[in-house]
């Protein structure tokens, strides 16, 4: 059982309403996107942030989750989600919208873990938030190759 500080605390409970963030974002996004290639990836997504609102409150209650047992976990939603759905629309602004407001929130929440990271005294909980950030930059690259496929954002 993990004792934690006032520090730590705060800084899981600011985790905690980023993934209830994104959790009402990728809920909205799955069941509103137009491109069903689309709905899938942020089902998908969604299913991770599930898991890490699980993960966090799993902290706050002072528990220490095995960080292989959540790899493994990861890999087989991963898995999952690579299935060929076909993308059946052309340009969607809705999409477009959608796919950049995710994205920004990704970005913004996998930089709150890196912080996070540096302020926790417990090496198992540090691994944990690392493997958090990790699936979060995961996701962050997912929209960005869903976006470059779908000409929404160009690198030049």
């Amino acid at each position: 059982m993990a004792t934690l500080t006032q520090k730590e605390t705060l800084l899981l409970k600011d985790e905690k309403s980023h993934e209830d963030l994104c959790i009402k974002k990728y809920t909205k996004y799955s069941n509103e996107a137009e491109d069903p290639k689309l709905k899938q990836l942020f089902s998908s997504i969604l299913e991770h942030e599930n898991q890490h609102l699980n993960t966090i409150n799993s902290i706050l209650n002072g528990q220490v989750p095995n960080v292989n047992q959540q790899g493994q976990q990861g890999q087989q939603s991963q898995q999952n989600q690579q299935q060929n759905v076909k993308s059946t629309t052309g340009f969607s602004q809705k999409d477009c919208d959608f796919c950049q407001d995710a994205l920004t929130a990704e970005k913004y929440v996998s930089s709150t873990y890196n912080t996070s990271i540096f302020e926790f005294k417990d090496h198992n909980i540090r691994q944990t938030l690392n493997h958090i950030q990790k699936e979060e930059q995961e996701h962050g690259e997912q929209i960005f190759n869903y976006m470059s496929e779908k000409g929404y954002y160009t690198t030049e």
